[in-house]
């Protein structure tokens, strides 16, 4: 096992520092993209929850890897929809097209995950904004989600892991990060065993941490009830 790290170290680090960054790059804009929705779905406006609730349908029904070969085959080779230039195009191109299939794939369950505390807050508290003369939008910003964001830190720090889990089907567009780099190597090398169990041991030492640290702020953020 070690010989095989020692030949395949710096291939190793670069795969797993492209999953961290496709992981952390999808996160932060699937929470902005999934809040987005999550407001929409509670709004007064009855269009706004219609697209929201039609969002959170079709993107958490529809399986993580068509929703990656639709940007890579449909979006980018067949519309030629570019997100990259330069000599680098072609990797650029399918790591931000894979970047684009996460967040919007996982925005629909970061926006029930949130939709989920907005409705723990209490009506009480919503009241108590509009009565101070609060718009709708400056209630859900100063009221209601600072308080949502508290209740569900648990749910969330799972979506991060799942999400962490999920960048590995980058690999179906040609995105060469960990799962890219595994499939190479089982191409060329006999020891199909270990090369899994390095490959396991590497994501459980990027989930793991996140797990518990997610399970420590949910703790110290913890909502009385």
């Amino acid at each position: 096992m070690f010989d095989l790290i020692s030949r395949y170290d710096t291939q190793l680090l670069d795969a797993f520092r492209t999953t961290v960054e496709l992981t952390a790059l999808s996160a932060v804009c699937a929470l902005i993209i999934g809040t987005v929705v999550a407001a929409m779905r509670v709004s007064p406006v009855p269009v706004a929850r219609w697209i929201g609730s039609a969002y959170v349908t079709v993107f958490r029904n529809t399986p993580l890897t068509l929703i990656l070969v639709f940007c890579s085959l449909g979006l980018q080779n067949t519309l030629q929809i570019n997100l990259a230039s330069g000599p680098n195009a072609l990797v650029q191109n399918n790591f931000r097209w894979a970047l684009v299939g996460l967040s919007v794939y996982t925005a629909s369950f970061v926006c029930e995950s949130l939709r989920a505390g907005i409705n723990t807050v209490p009506l009480g508290q919503s009241e108590a904004g509009r009565s101070l003369g609060f718009t709708f939008g400056q209630n859900l910003r100063m009221v209601v989600l600072p308080q949502a964001f508290r209740s569900v830190v648990a749910p969330l720090g799972s979506v991060l892991i799942a999400l962490t889990k999920n960048s590995t089907i980058a690999s179906a567009i040609g995105v060469h990060e960990a799962a890219y780099l595994m499939a190479s190597m089982n191409e060329t090398e006999a020891q199909v065993l270990v090369i899994g169990a390095i490959f396991a041991f590497g994501f459980v030492l990027l989930t793991l941490p996140t797990g518990l640290v997610f399970g420590w702020l949910a703790r110290r953020f913890e909502v009385a009830r």
